[in-house]
């Protein structure tokens, strides 16, 4: 699998004349460089990605290859093979690995697709697409990160993927059609640009949406008709430029909220409640027991450790908001703490400045009781320089059954 010139294939050429060189005894062979994440990119294909659903062979394969620390700065490297989003710069951030290899394995790449990227920003994506197609037509906005990953996929080696600097939202008319075409920043609607460039019989992803209710499209071009599909619910960054400007509804910091709390609402496509998004181990229960309308969440997790848990994104604005109030319904059956002994479920807020450069967590819980559904109520400080915040609500390592109904957030004034 792979591309002449890309890193698999240095990297073999790399050992051979190390090892030629030394056996021939002409030169003072230097040891073999020691990539010492390789064990951490093994687990996280095994246990994220893999263990998240992802099933083509040629796609782990990939992530397992692509060294995902060589795009992050330093103080982030400690994290690169979490199943974590991180900052970049820019106020931008790298996907997180399962998010990266499920958008991938959705576009059913080909050793013969040409491909737009739509977002560049570390170069990660383009360099896991880069075995896996021919050709990786990728554009980012932001002179500063696409410079910086230009260089980067340079450096090691990705001799198929060609950059620049420009907006996204008008796509690369010059290399149209595109057999495939993968955005990694969310616009309100699809960009009819991006429509016009994907050849026939061609695939799109996209997240779309309002800032903090997105949903990952899957959009196939057939006799020149788009098929829409929604495949689940997301949370990337706002497509700026062109996108941004046409943007009809912004944002409101002052007044946090969430949205579908109860559970409701589900994607037209798939058995997943809408705005809620990257879940793990979770299902929508519809019964008679709901304490609010008809459904509930109901998380489970059987090996200590494993995520259990879903996410979603709200504005707040630290300036004038500095508490932050939570309330839900929880039911637990089963419960036993994770790998740590203060592993129980809970409730994680995770605040951000505007730039993502800066974060802050905050905790309601734990909760360690079983038995019937019982209200849950706490409150959390924001940080003056928060604008946005991601919820997380989980088992968080424990084991055992949460059920989880009617979640709800209020911003109290500072």
């Amino acid at each position: 699998m792979g591309t002449t010139g890309t890193p698999l294939a240095w990297a073999r050429v790399v050992v051979t004349a190390w090892c030629l060189a030394a056996a021939a005894g002409s030169v003072r062979a230097a040891p073999p460089v020691v990539d010492r994440f390789a064990e951490a990119r093994e687990r996280m294909v095994r246990d994220d990605i893999a263990g998240g659903g992802v099933t083509d062979p040629r796609v782990l394969e990939s992530m397992r290859l692509v060294p995902r620390h060589e795009f992050l700065g330093t103080p982030q490297r400690p994290f690169a093979y979490f199943d974590m989003a991180l900052p970049i710069g820019a106020s931008q951030t790298i996907s997180g690995p399962f998010v990266v290899a499920y958008m991938t394995e959705k576009l059913e790449p080909k050793p013969t697709d040409r491909v737009l990227e739509i977002g560049t920003g570390s170069g990660y994506q383009a360099a896991v697409l880069s075995p896996l197609v021919g050709m990786v037509y990728s554009i980012e906005i932001s002179p500063l990160l696409g410079e910086k990953a230009a260089r980067t996929l340079a450096r090691l080696g990705y001799r198929n993927v060609v950059t620049k600097i420009g907006d996204g939202f008008q796509g690369w008319a010059d290399h149209a059609p595109f057999d495939k075409i993968i955005v990694t920043c969310s616009p309100e609607n699809i960009p009819q640009p991006l429509v016009d460039q994907l050849a026939e019989g061609g695939r799109m992803i996209i997240p779309v949406g309002e800032r903090y209710e997105q949903t990952l499209m899957l959009l196939s071009k057939r006799k020149g008709v788009m098929e829409r599909e929604s495949l689940v619910p997301s949370l990337f960054v706002p497509m700026t430029g062109v996108a941004e400007q046409g943007r009809r509804v912004q944002p409101d910091g002052t007044k946090p909220s969430l949205h579908n709390g109860g559970f409701e609402e589900l994607l037209p496509d798939a058995d997943v409640p809408a705005a809620w998004y990257y879940g793990r181990q979770f299902q929508v229960v519809a019964g008679q027991d709901a304490p609010e309308g008809r459904s509930y969440i109901r998380l489970e997790n059987a090996q200590p450790g494993r995520p259990s848990q879903l996410f979603q994104g709200f504005p707040v604005d630290g300036r004038t908001v500095g508490r932050v109030a939570f309330s839900l319904e929880v039911r637990g059956d089963g419960i036993g703490a994770g790998p740590n002994p203060d592993d129980f479920p809970g409730l994680i807020v995770r605040f951000f400045n505007d730039e993502r450069s800066r974060s802050q967590n905050g905790q309601v819980g734990p909760w360690k009781g079983n038995g019937p559904w019982r209200r849950v109520e706490g409150s959390v400080a924001v940080p003056v320089w928060a604008r946005e915040a991601i919820l997380q609500i989980g088992l968080l390592g424990a084991t055992g059954r949460l059920d989880v109904d009617d979640v709800q957030v209020a911003g109290i004034p500072r």
